[in-house]
């Protein structure tokens, strides 16, 4: 059974994704960016995170083997987001140069990494970099949903995490270490 490409990427787009840059230095060592939402966080220990970038990217020829940024954009940031998706906008994007590569000033988020490993991924290349540095704001993020960028919306459920044994603030840090749990007799 064959599935039409366009079928899958409406599938792939009912999951509900952020909207980052991927910053790096070309080959005349002139800042470049891509704009990606295929991006999740894969480590703790040692810090990764993967980015996913289609190989007839020019992004995808110059990561290799090189440090990059990725930019988490904010909900401000939708014309920086068409800017890198092939749109330039004016005026154009505020640069700075990070601790590994150049970053994009205004973010919600600044991640900078080190290359780590790179997978192939069929029409894509996965990235994997080492976390080496990492900025945040109060910024609300730039998301993509279902082939349009959004805001987030708080939903009033009207139950705070607290009636969720999965509570950050009772359970996920405040259980036993891995291995240390009790077994309860039956």
């Amino acid at each position: 059974m064959t599935l039409d490409q366009r079928e899958i990427r409406n599938g792939f787009g009912r999951f509900a994704t952020g909207v980052t840059v991927v910053t790096c230095e070309n080959d005349a060592g002139e800042p470049h960016g891509a704009t990606v939402n295929a991006f999740t966080a894969v480590s703790l220990e040692p810090a990764l995170c993967q980015v996913t970038l289609t190989r007839r990217s020019k992004a995808c020829g110059y990561l290799d083997g090189a440090p990059f940024a990725v930019n988490v954009l904010a909900a401000e940031q939708q014309d920086i987001a068409w800017h890198f998706a092939g749109k330039p906008q004016e005026p154009g994007p505020l640069w700075a140069q990070g601790p590994t590569a150049p970053v994009l000033l205004g973010n919600a988020a600044t991640i900078s990494c080190r290359p780590w490993r790179t997978y192939d991924g069929g029409d894509h290349l996965i990235v994997l970099g080492e976390v080496v540095d990492l900025q945040l704001t109060d910024a609300e993020p730039l998301l993509f949903f279902a082939g349009r960028f959004r805001s987030l919306r708080a939903l009033d459920s009207g139950h705070h995490w607290a009636a969720s044994v999965d509570c950050p603030e009772s359970s996920w840090f405040g259980m036993p270490a891995a291995g240390a749990y009790q077994r309860v007799p039956a």
